[in-house]
């Protein structure tokens, strides 16, 4: 009973990001839990690794890679239009793909960085779901999940202009939410705290600032990507049937 709340087995997901961190785990959780997956990320090498691994252990036909660039919105079109050619539908998007390009002061970063933040952030999210909604709704089922981050949540010296455009990202969602709801497209965000991923590598790879990190951590240490994966699980199933524009916090205790 339990497992069947969680069981994807028809579902078509689509990830961004996917060739590593947390948007790869979450993939290879969603194929575990039966659906067909969607790998994308700027080079189409390192997409074509990741699936081949999947369909090694799934079987082939379970993952499907097709680099795009979230910066390229030909390059976004083509992902769903490449997803709906192979497999037929979109079920579950997952917009975990984002960039920083600049740490430090807000007060000092550039017009082109703030700009590259605000564009990959958020509009490229908004692309997508402009892409993939209209067949969800029309079939009247769906989830949309965007991986935001507690900074979203709070200030930050060095990572100010990134946390503006996460926070953008859980009104997003609210905003989509309300949109589609009536539609019973879901749409909801997970805001991970510190978790070891190449992309936050300035935040941990310093074991002073690990250490510090930690000290303030209620469960005492960074997150893995494979802890926020089972959450995107929870929230692309049928277990979350209830659940729209919320943002799940999984930041090992973090802001409580």
């Amino acid at each position: 009973m339990v497992s069947g709340l969680f069981d994807l087995t028809g579902k078509v997901a689509i990830v961004t990001g996917s060739s590593r961190g947390i948007g790869k785990a979450s993939a290879e959780a969603l194929a575990d839990a039966g659906a067909k997956v969607v790998i994308s990320s700027r080079k189409q090498d390192a997409c074509d690794e990741v699936a081949a691994e999947i369909n090694a252990r799934h079987g082939e036909g379970t993952a499907l890679a097709v680099a795009a660039s979230i910066s390229d919105k030909e390059a976004l079109k083509h992902l769903v239009e490449e997803t709906r050619r192979v497999f037929g539908r979109v079920d579950v998007l997952v917009c975990n793909a984002a960039s920083n390009p600049y740490y430090g002061p807000l007060e000092g970063i550039a017009d082109d960085q703030f700009r590259k933040i605000l564009d990959n952030n958020i509009l490229s999210n908004h692309w997508l779901i402009q892409m993939v909604a209209p067949e969800m709704r029309e079939r009247r089922d769906g989830s949309i999940v965007i991986v935001s981050s507690i900074g979203g949540l709070r200030g930050s010296p060095v990572i100010g202009a990134y946390n503006v455009s996460k926070a953008a990202d859980l009104q997003l969602a609210r905003n989509y939410a309300v949109e589609f709801g009536p539609d019973n497209v879901r749409v909801n965000c997970i805001a991970p705290g510190l978790i070891r991923t190449d992309f936050a590598r300035a935040l941990w790879e310093d074991p002073e600032r690990a250490k510090a990190t930690n000290a303030t951590t209620p469960l005492r240490r960074i997150g893995e990507p494979e802890e926020i994966a089972g959450a995107v699980v929870y929230l692309a199933s049928r277990a979350s049937a209830f659940m729209t524009g919320q943002a799940m916090v999984i930041d090992g205790g973090v802001t409580i």
